[in-house]
This record gives C-alpha cells, sequence and structure tokens, in this order.
C-alpha cells in the first residue's frame, strides 16, 4: 500500500554499492509478525512485549502498526495513523474477518490472533511455515550514502507481489496520563512510522533502491515481499543499524 503525497521510491537499474552494513539471510524465513495495537487498549501491553520478544529473534520480522480508532477514548497515541487503521482493514478483509481488534497479531499475512500467549503465536507460527517454506526472501544492504538496497532472486509466482518498505522505531517508553492505561509506562517495539510499496514485482530477478531521506539515522528498516493486494507474506527480512536502548 503506498501513502499518498509521496514522489517515487525506486531508482531503476541503480547497481548494488559496497554497502557499511548488510541484512543477514536466515536459512529458513523469516517471517513476518504485524501487530496492530494501541496506548489506549487495557488488552494490549501483554501482546506489545510478546512483539518484543519476538523482534529480537533473527527468523522474525516483527512490526508494531498503532491504530488510530483508541485515540476517543481519553488518550491520543502518538504513534497512531489513519495509514496503519487502513493497513489493519485491508488484512480483515483478505483475512475474512468480521471486524478489527486490538491486539491483534498478523502472521506472515497468513492468520491472525492476539497474540497475548506465547504458546498460540508459536503454533499460528509453526502453522505458516509449512504453508510458506520455500521463501522469496530479500536481500538488503545500506550503501555508503545511506540508502536503501533490496535485490531479489528470481522466483515462480502464483500472481504478481508487492515489495514494501518500512521504517520503524526500535522502542519507546511512554507514560500514560489517561483512559484504559492511566498511571502505566508502556514499552513499545519496532513501532512502524512510515511505509510504502516500492515496486510491484512479477518473479524476474530485479533491484531496487530506496533514497536516504526516507529513514531515520537510528531507525530499523523491514521489506515484505507480499502477494499483490496485501496478500500473503512471500518473503521478509530486516536491517537493524543500532541495538534496541
Amino acid at each position: 500500500m503506498s501513502l499518498p503525497g509521496r514522489r517515487s521510491l525506486l531508482i531503476a537499474g541503480a547497481g548494488l554499492l559496497a554497502g557499511r552494513s548488510a541484512a543477514a539471510v536466515p536459512k529458513d524465513g523469516p517471517w513476518s509478525i504485524e501487530l496492530f495495537t494501541s496506548q489506549g487498549c487495557s488488552s494490549c501491553p501483554p501482546a506489545d512485549m510478546n512483539l518484543g520478544k519476538l523482534a529480537a529473534r533473527p527468523d522474525i520480522v516483527a512490526l508494531s502498526f498503532h491504530v488510530d480508532y483508541w485515540d476517543y477514548i481519553g488518550w491520543k497515541d502518538r504513534f497512531a495513523s489513519k495509514a496503519n487503521t487502513e493497513r489493519q482493514h485491508v488484512y480483515a478483509r483478505t483475512l475474512k474477518q468480521r471486524y478489527v481488534y486490538t491486539p491483534e497479531m498478523v502472521v506472515d499475512g497468513r492468520a491472525h490472533e492476539p497474540g497475548v500467549k506465547e504458546h498460540a503465536i508459536e503454533a499460528l507460527l509453526a502453522d505458516v511455515r509449512r504453508q510458506s517454506s520455500k521463501r522469496a526472501t530479500p536481500k538488503l544492504k545500506r550503501t555508503a550514502n545511506g540508502a536503501l538496497s533490496i535485490w531479489l532472486a528470481a522466483a515462480t509466482l502464483d500472481q504478481p507481489a508487492d515489495v514494501v518498505v518500512f521504517a520503524y522505531d526500535r522502542r519507546h517508553s511512554t507514560p500514560v496520563e489517561r483512559g484504559e492505561n492511566n498511571g502505566r509506562r508502556l514499552d513499545n517495539f519496532n513501532v512502524v512510522r512510515h511505509f510504502e510499496r516500492v515496486s510491484r514485482w512479477d518473479g524476474a530477478e530485479r533491484q531496487w533502491t530506496v533514497p536516504a531521506d526516507r529513514f531515520q539515522p537510528d531507525q530499523g528498516i523491514a521489506v515484505l515481499v507480499q502477494q499483490a493486494d496485501q496478500g500473503p507474506v512471500l518473503g521478509a527480512n530486516k536491517l537493524e543499524l543500532l541495538a534496541a536502548g
């Protein structure tokens, strides 16, 4: 999904430059976990903490999307956005949900559950791994000038896929002064601040470069290769230049 008002991300045919940092590619995976959450939701903190644990794993690309439909209940989540809420609504349609809810973890774009119980998350991950054992894992590298290079090997696709880039803050700690979590200090991990579609991919070997001005120096970067129109995730990877503080 593209955000309106942004210029194109692509620098077509750009060469992969000698980079200052590159993402390691695990033997299997990684697999993506997207948490839809809100600081105004009293049920969300356990899922937020579970996402923090998942974020430390090399086989998981963990992303936290703060939705804005809780903001009217007394606490405005400063990380919430309409784009995040719309992404959740698209999943509700593609996964044939009757409604959206928080917390909600979407695993690899294929299945969902609240994410408050670790054993339930692991069971869903195991099922997703069986469904998508052959991955189209993007290789990521930051170039000398801070741009992001994305490379995908050729793959056979049932239908086109979207290549989507996400910029996220590794960790935030927020004292909440109103609403359902009044008086608590909440920790949030891998908080998505911006995301855009880089390109639609037809399965041919391809390479793209995303300009450095899309990211802050201390942000993490993730790329999902996702069946067009927010379908199942076919591949994922992340690039984190700094440890979470």
